[in-house]
């Protein structure tokens, strides 16, 4: 009987610790929604400045301005201690998405609609979305 009693403290006891592990990864991923949002919203800002600025600043500036920030979401996603699994695959099909949307805009932008305004904020839009659509569907997780 003690054996049965100690096997069903054990098993207790290491339920208790997954669920705790589970809800430590869970509140420990708040920083990839940040990372999304500001991905989105970052993409949709350097698509408007290469369709709207006139070239070359618009191709220097919006270069710059991805640079800083991209290398500055890879220091922050560097930094963090936690990421939940599958992590990999749903970042990887994210990006995936948005260059497929990125070059969706640009090309047909830079041939067929340079400087029509509309054009451009729809493709800003669209760009924005994997990263805004990414950081909602991590909050809800």
């Amino acid at each position: 009987m003690s054996e049965q009693v100690y096997a069903s403290e054990d098993a207790a006891a290491a339920l208790a610790r997954a669920q705790e592990l589970s809800s430590t990864v869970r509140a420990s991923m708040k920083w990839y929604v940040r990372y999304q949002v500001i991905y989105g919203c970052g993409s949709g800002v350097m698509v408007l400045a290469l369709g709207l600025l006139g070239q070359p600043y618009g191709m220097a500036l919006s270069s710059i301005f991805w640079c800083a920030i991209v290398g500055g979401l890879s220091v922050y996603a560097a930094r963090q201690r936690v990421a939940r699994r599958g992590f990999g695959r749903w970042h990887a099909g994210l990006i995936i998405a948005w260059g497929l949307l990125y070059s969706a805009v640009l090309v047909p932008g830079f041939i067929w609609f340079q400087g029509v305004t509309a054009w451009w904020v729809a493709g800003a839009v669209l760009v924005a979305l994997p990263g805004l659509i990414g950081g909602y569907a991590e909050a809800r997780r």
